[in-house]
């Protein structure tokens, strides 16, 4: 059995990261092209009955957010930023589309994809797009030389 910290437990950790990743920005994928195949008019429309300011820029920015944030966290591109977008969207998605809602039946997908969002935008793992880039890699500490003369 492979101990905590090994390169086993170390790659499947990361493949099940990248898994969900990808299962989550599916998710947000389709849900932003639902609302693009209804097109601008017709979520803003669907926005405006829900009470959602300002429907036509709620609606291209939710399509946005949702297709763009989606294909973001299933690469592994901007985590943190994305995973607090994607979870500030279903946050908007709670209070206009399911607030007073029961859990069952109601908010449970808003409730589950914010969360899943925030969680896989801090700690997405190795398998990520972001790893190829400079504020993805892990920074060499510098070593600066000490002086071992003795003080005046």
């Amino acid at each position: 059995m492979s101990q905590p910290g090994s390169p086993a437990i170390s790659v499947t950790a990361n493949v099940a990261t990248l898994i969900a990743r990808i299962a989550v920005g599916a998710v947000f994928i389709a849900h932003g092209g639902q609302k693009l195949t209804a097109g601008i008019d017709g979520t803003a429309g669907g926005f405006a009955g829900m009470g959602v300011p300002l429907p036509q820029v709620s609606a291209v920015v939710a399509i946005l957010v949702e297709v763009s944030g989606g294909i973001a966290l299933l690469i592994g591109f901007a985590l943190p930023v994305v995973g607090i977008v994607l979870a500030a969207q279903m946050a908007a998605a709670y209070l206009f589309a399911h607030l007073g809602t029961p859990l069952l039946g109601g908010y449970e997908l808003v409730l589950v994809l914010g969360a899943a969002a925030l969680a896989l935008g801090f700690r997405g793992g190795d398998l990520a797009v972001d790893r190829l880039l400079p504020w993805g890699r892990p920074h060499r500490q510098s070593v600066t030389p000490t002086s071992t003369a003795p003080a005046a």
